[in-house]
């Protein structure tokens, strides 16, 4: 349709009475039309919205407007008028719009089926009346919360909206308050809600415990998710909602993620006067567990091959045992319940499992808070498998540090087999499966990196044997082909890497030797160039990592080079760069000894290198030869 001039200003004309169709028309040709005629429908649109009086004609357009967009179009105005001019308007008109939104809002909602079918319109409503109950309540519409608890008792429907309303209101008042309105108008509107919220409490209670509206208690409860950071602690801790939560809906698959999601809220609150409460929340929601997924599970199949629901209660799962265990895992050893709590380490090892990253960051939160404290609580108390230790008891060992020994062990195999890239290492399997050359460094990455060595690190010190042993395992399952991947030769030999400077110097240069002879002899059995590749970018990266090592061996150090000067030659994408890089980085590391002469040599080590640097650097990239020199 093209738009005249003339049927814009008949629409701008508001002498004239408004018509209903020509909108229509104007509203569908900018959201369907295209070129000029979009452009000058939205013109159109746009002028009509900025007139001042345009709100007036906002009841005609959803009274007698057919079109969804149209009255979508319509709200737009509306709120454009209360968010700039509602401080401004005459005080019965004021009145006038506010009944208006909530006859219409009640209109709408109290029927079922229209409530279904049309949810963006019913949405943007409800944002319309919390934008005006910013302004109204509660000075000038004290009985807000009364009228809209006593209208939720007449329909289900309707109730099931006013719960999305409070929600709103909760969010805007608790969540989004800053900036968008002042501190004091934000306190006051918190302590308004806190008064009165005994009475949509109790709302919430009558729902869970009687209704058997499916949708209803869905949006019951994502209210009360909302409603948990802020409500006086008695509600929850003093009435029976956390044994309605865990009894009465975390086994119902439709409630159990948002169920979840609330004892994860009421997990995080931190206070020492409802301890019984707190251990009663978990050794309930645990029993619960244990019914609903066996403990035998394997998570990382039933994460791969679930719904998407079941993938996020998995998420959710990590959350609530990361947070209570974070917050109140303490309580729980003080109360004994040991059983208890390593079942909860259980889960969360099989959930640590699960590929998938976002997941993941979530556990290696908490073990990375759990290694450190468990080794902060008793530092120099190593275990029996270092040197220091011979000859001491076992009972020499913390208790606390015993109790955890075998989720500490199981933990340790994952952080090894799930060990992020470090920043250093540039050739990298693509998501095609070809080796390449990385030109982008992944940030993300990186991070997890850091916070992943730093766990193995405390782990380690908790235990070097077991961390030997562990790398050692994986290292001759490499080598012998049982467990050969690129994947896991990566992960395992960033490890490697990673925990340099946290075993005793003796232990490290035996375990040390037996890493880089594996897997030079890798490098040497392993046939194609992607294979020798990988070898390749591994042992230059654990090599870079250990410079205490390589400056108490100077033969290996040596080695350690003419490798390096080897891999210099080897055109596959990435292995010449981070052959350059690593040089540097020994170089740096261990400068006194490639200019001294050192037992058994002639001249210093760096003579001997530029006698032959030529051919070292004959099949460099410039950029290559100049970082080289």
């Amino acid at each position: 349709m093209v738009i005249l001039p003339e049927s814009a200003g008949k629409l701008l004309d508001f002498n004239q009475k408004l018509d209903i169709s020509l909108l229509d028309n104007v509203v569908g040709t900018m959201y369907t039309g295209e070129g000029t005629t979009q452009r000058m429908a939205q013109e159109v649109l746009t002028t009509l919205k900025e007139h001042p009086e345009a709100w007036t004609r906002v009841d005609t357009i959803l009274e007698f407007s057919s079109n969804q967009q149209t009255k979508y179009y319509a709200l737009q105005i509306l709120e454009n008028v209360i968010k700039t001019r509602w401080k401004v308007l005459p005080r019965e008109q004021c009145e006038g719009i506010k009944k208006y939104i909530v006859g219409l809002i009640i209109k709408t909602s109290s029927d079922a089926n229209a409530f279904e079918k049309e949810k963006v319109y019913i949405g943007k409503l409800n944002m319309i009346l919390v934008q005006i109950l910013k302004y109204e309540w509660p000075r000038n519409w004290p009985s807000f919360i009364s009228d809209i608890v006593g209208a939720s008792k007449t329909n289900e429907s309707l109730c099931q909206n006013n719960m999305v309303i409070l929600k709103l209101l909760s969010e805007e008042v608790f969540d989004f308050s800053s900036g968008q309105m002042t501190q004091a108008k934000a306190k006051h509107l918190k302590d308004s809600m806190c008064s009165e919220f005994s009475q949509i409490f109790q709302l919430c209670q009558f729902v869970m415990d009687n209704s058997q509206n499916a949708p209803l208690v869905d949006a019951t409860l994502e209210t009360l998710l909302r409603f948990l950071n802020w409500i006086p602690l008695g509600y929850i801790f003093e009435t029976k909602l956390i044994t309605t939560l865990i009894y009465k809906f975390l086994n119902v698959p439709m409630f159990r993620n948002i169920t979840l999601k609330c004892l994860t809220e009421i997990a995080a609150v931190q206070v020492t006067q409802y301890d019984e409460q707190f251990c009663d929340l978990f050794t309930f929601t645990m029993a619960q567990l244990k019914q609903m997924l066996p403990q035998s599970t394997n998570l990382k199949q039933a994460y791969q091959h679930g719904s998407d629901p079941e993938q996020k209660f998995i998420q959710n799962l990590s959350l609530f045992l990361c947070t209570f265990l974070k917050e109140h895992g303490a309580l729980v050893e003080k109360k004994q319940q040991h059983d208890l709590v390593l079942e909860a380490c259980h889960y969360l090892i099989l959930i640590s499992e699960v590929e998938e990253t976002e997941i993941f960051k979530i556990c290696l939160e908490y073990w990375n808070v759990l290694a450190a404290d468990l080794y902060r609580e008793s530092p120099f108390t190593s275990t029996l498998s270092s040197p220091i230790m011979l000859g001491q008891k076992s009972n020499d060992i913390p208790m606390r540090r015993q109790m955890y020994t075998p989720v500490l062990s199981r933990i340790r195999r994952t952080m090894i087999s799930r060990m992020a890239k470090p920043e250093e290492v540039l050739v990298v399997e693509n998501e095609q499966g070809e080796v390449v050359r990385e030109f982008m460094k992944d940030t993300d990455s990186i991070n997890m990196y850091k916070n992943m060595r730093e766990t193995l690190v405390y782990l380690t010190h908790l235990d070097y044997n077991d961390t030997e042993n562990i790398m050692t395992e994986k290292l001759h399952n490499q080598v012998d082909g049982t467990e050969w991947s690129w994947k896991n030769l990566n992960t395992l030999c960033w490890a490697i890497g990673s925990i340099s400077g946290a075993m005793h110097e003796e232990d490290e240069k035996r375990f040390l030797v037996t890493v880089i002879k594996d897997l030079l002899g890798l490098c040497e059995q392993k046939r194609g160039k992607d294979n020798k590749a990988i070898i390749a970018s591994n042992i230059m990266y654990v090599v870079g990592q250990y410079p205490r090592f390589l400056r108490a061996h100077w033969k290996f150090l040596k080695t350690v080079v003419n490798k390096l000067f080897e891999f210099m030659h080897e055109t596959h994408d990435g292995v010449q760069d981070m052959a350059c890089d690593t040089f540097i980085k020994i170089s740096q590391k261990c400068r006194r000894h490639f200019v001294q002469v050192q037992v058994g040599e002639a001249m210093p080590f760096i003579e001997e290198i530029l006698t032959s640097i030529n051919t070292h650097i004959c099949d460099l990239h410039p950029q290559q030869v100049t970082l080289t020199y």
